[in-house]
């Protein structure tokens, strides 16, 4: 299969653990098959868990993940090396769809007759969705209809899911979250929900391109992103094609979009270090945090803590957390990088304190900064740095520091390695920073 993963969001709706930089997809709360208990690498993420589950059904899937330049790092760390098109902002699905149907031409090489399936990153669902998947993917090949669509059987009359209807003359019409009372009309006359699964020929996305964007060509549709069009797949292509056919889908499958249905899809009630103490009934822990969380006489309770903060809710009170946070302004804590991960320990007016991990024979880019000194205490493990093109072994217990303009990196070694890096200096921002090759 050729496999679109669309990973997009900014990941309000679970702050604290998500935020511009670490989207919802990127949490990791699923307990790995197999894992064991105390394992430290117990859990996956929404996005690790798809791709596992694309793997199991087809090994030799080819999946690429349509992203912004913000998550980019992320998906690296999290997935390894893996095909990504980046959206240089975000323009909505459809502009989202044709860069990466244009990615795959112009720049992977797949030819235009080839079929292509474009999935959510972040759906809760076992198996057997993907082996749904793969029908379509296969209902694409075969080219009997121009566009395949997945439809979900609905189990309750959601005001928050788009709705598949059939027409009465073979064809299907297209409703966006209607009110409970419209819902409960629809799927007693059979509609189903929209899953967002596409199967179509590449060649078809191109020709709507074409059409709707004025070109079909990576390197147009890439360098002029930020002038197409903001608008839908759905609403674009979906809503106007006549020859389409959809597939029914039965199995498990849920929108975890806010912490309510995000503590429902949790194997354990508590993830990190936690306690859950008398007089507590429907309490889930998720903690980031170096430190205990104890829960006494709470109910229907979701506790999540990061570096960004500290989020106590009922869980029906947590799907209106969005507005809130919209009014927080600060520094992000935590984010993944290709390299590894970092977390600001302190924030001073002309300082900052980050943990830096690094995983095994990874690097930073090799970089200077014009406003800002920096030092290194290597707390763990051990690597090499490279400072003005000076070469250096280094280990636990070593300081290295690099004046305002000096170029630098470091690599780690086999075990990984963990830094202290202090930032001195009157600007200290993410900006400042110049790449070069080494």
């Amino acid at each position: 299969m050729n496999i679109v993963l669309l990973s997009g969001g900014s990941g309000k709706r679970l702050w604290p653990l998500s935020n511009e930089v670490r989207s919802k997809q990127f949490i990791k709360i699923f307990r790995k098959p197999m894992a064991r208990e105390g394992d430290p690498d117990a859990y996956e993420s929404m996005l690790q868990r798809v791709y596992r589950q694309i793997r199991s059904v087809d090994p030799g899937a080819f999946v690429t993940v349509a992203t912004s330049k913000s998550q980019v790092s992320a998906i690296h760390n999290q997935l390894g090396d893996v095909s990504i098109s980046v959206e240089p902002c975000r323009r909505d699905t459809f502009p989202a769809i044709a860069l990466a149907a244009a990615y795959l031409h112009d720049v992977i090489g797949l030819p235009a007759d080839e079929a292509l399936v474009v999935c959510p990153v972040d759906p809760y669902v076992d198996a057997d969705y993907f082996r749904c998947v793969e029908r379509l993917y296969k209902a694409a090949q075969q080219g009997k209809n121009r566009l395949t669509l997945m439809g979900i059987e609905p189990t309750y009359p959601s005001e928050k899911y788009g709705y598949i209807k059939p027409d009465g003359k073979g064809g299907y019409t297209f409703t966006e979250k209607p009110d409970r009372k419209k819902a409960e009309e629809y799927i007693a006359a059979g509609a189903l929900w929209n899953g967002g699964v596409f199967a179509f020929r590449l060649s078809y996305v191109l020709d709507k391109a074409q059409e709707l964007l004025g070109t079909a060509a990576y390197s147009e549709l890439f360098h002029n992103y930020a002038g197409l069009r903001k608008i839908s797949f759905d609403y674009a292509v979906v809503e106007q094609e006549t020859d389409i056919e959809v597939m029914r889908y039965a199995g498990t499958w849920k929108d975890i979009g806010t912490w309510n249905t995000f503590t429902e899809a949790m194997e354990d009630e508590i993830i990190g270090r936690g306690m859950i103490g008398d007089g507590c009934e429907g309490v889930h822990i998720v903690n980031n945090l170096n430190l205990p969380i104890l829960a006494m006489g709470l109910k229907d309770t979701v506790i999540a803590a990061g570096p960004d903060g500290i989020l106590i809710s009922s869980h029906d009170a947590a799907d209106r957390i969005k507005p809130y946070v919209d009014k927080l302004s600060q520094q992000i804590m935590f984010a993944e990088k290709s390299w590894g991960r970092y977390h600001v320990l302190d924030v001073q007016d002309h300082s900052m304190t980050i943990l830096a991990a690094l995983n095994p024979g990874q690097h930073m880019s090799y970089h200077s900064h014009d406003h800002r000194d920096e030092v290194w205490t290597v707390i763990r493990g051990s690597g090499r740095t490279i400072v003005d093109g000076m070469e250096q072994q280094i280990r636990t217990g070593d300081v290295i520091t690099m004046e305002a303009g000096t170029r630098h990196t470091v690599i780690a070694g086999d075990e990984g390695l963990q830094l202290i890096e202090v930032q001195i200096g009157s600007e200290i921002s993410a900006a400042d920073k110049r790449k070069y090759e080494l």
